[in-house]
């Protein structure tokens, strides 16, 4: 196995503190959004196997089959089918939704015949592939997530007492659910940006004066003054996770990270479609034909099994699991035939020959063997073949 020198990207909502705590360094002062483990494109892992430092997307592409294995080859292609990152959030992230598979084929084929170049700030489709996710908190996390039922969020609208909501709440009263919900999204994008900021600004002072449910809205007007989605974001359930609990996004789900540490998996892509509090491109009719309007609950996970802890998501581009590795305890041996990326986020485990501090990972080949002991919490990504 190999330990990974990782790239932290620097993106303005990231935390100043949480990920250099988490690696027992002292704070830049300035944000430290995202430590990304994997092979992706932007900002490929590194090791060193005795010849000096290499891209791990590098390592991969010169034997696929041994690093990834037969079997992951053959479903996936020759490349790391998900990326790890730790994620950290000092103020929320842009309201977005992500395609499917089908979509992002279709989207990603459709701006490459014109001609969108790929750094292009109005492409939406960087890659072919759906970017499913799963959020694991290592702090109290909280953010958004999937639809209100109409008449909920006609609610909360409403006791803020806002005037110029009235024909927002109006509407959700008006159509059926996914009718409903689809009509005030499109109402909020496509209104007069400037009578937007002023009801904006109204909704501020409102979720001010009132706190408690309002509270983590009032935020997100205080990072993004104006933005209509500070509104939009109303119709979505807020949600907190505890330590160790986590959600899973799937493909047109609505969401927005607002604060806190935790582990992230995702499918190997960058295609988002974003909703608001962005100062970036937002596609309306592309997100609109993407956006899965159909209510529901944040789809809260805890992790079940003895030893390895599993968090349960439909997809198999990516498997998260945890170890609490006690004194005294026995050691773990992994099952092999699959990539994995093994993250410590406690204590001082061992990973085969490895110590891991909290913050350090290892890339593990299909055919090579992986035992755990020691004492610490450590994350497993996988995939499932």
């Amino acid at each position: 196995m190999d330990r990974l020198t990782n790239t932290i990207r620097p993106y303005a909502w990231g935390s100043t503190t949480d990920i250099p705590r988490l690696l027992g360094v002292d704070p830049t002062g300035e944000p430290q959004a995202e430590m990304w483990m994997g092979a992706h494109p932007g900002a490929p892992s590194r090791l060193d196997r005795g010849a000096g430092e290499r891209a791990l997307s590098d390592v991969i592409a010169a034997d696929p089959e041994a690093e990834l294995g037969a079997a992951t080859v053959a479903r996936f292609g020759p490349r790391l089918p998900f990326l790890l990152k730790i994620l950290a959030a000092g103020a929320p992230l842009s309201l977005q939704v992500h395609p499917d598979l089908a979509q992002a084929k279709a989207g990603f084929e459709d701006e490459e015949r014109r001609g969108v170049p790929l750094e292009a700030a109005h492409r939406n489709y960087k890659d072919a592939n759906h970017k499913p996710e799963m959020l694991c908190a290592l702090t109290p996390f909280d953010g958004l997530c999937g639809f209100r039922p109409p008449l909920e969020a006609a609610e909360l609208l409403d006791g803020l007492g806002v005037d110029s909501l009235k024909p927002y709440v109006d509407l959700l009263h008006a159509h059926p659910e996914d009718a409903a919900l689809r009509e005030m999204l499109t109402a909020v994008l496509t209104a007069d940006r400037a009578e937007m900021a002023h009801t904006v600004a109204e909704v501020e002072a409102a979720a001010d004066r009132l706190g408690g449910r309002y509270a983590p809205y009032a935020s997100l007007v205080h990072h993004y003054p104006g933005d209509p989605g500070v509104v939009a974001a109303m119709l979505l359930n807020h949600f907190r996770l505890q330590p160790g609990e986590a959600v899973f996004l799937g493909a047109g789900v609505p969401h927005a990270y607002i604060q806190g540490l935790g582990v992230e998996l995702l499918a190997n892509s960058d295609n988002v479609l974003r909703a608001g509090l962005t100062p970036k491109h937002v596609d309306v009719p592309e997100l609109l034909k993407i956006t899965n309007f159909e209510p529901g609950d944040p789809n809260v996970l805890r992790p079940e099994g003895n030893g390895e802890e599993v968090y349960e998501a439909p997809i198999d581009e990516f498997r998260l699991s945890r170890f609490l590795l006690a004194p005294g305890g026995a050691s773990r041996v992994l099952p092999e035939g699959a990539p994995q990326i093994l993250l410590c986020t406690a204590g001082s485990p061992r990973a085969g020959e490895l110590t891991l501090a909290p913050g350090e990972s290892v890339f593990v080949p299909a055919g090579e063997k992986a035992e755990l002991s020691g004492t610490g919490t450590v994350f497993r990504a996988t995939v499932v073949v």
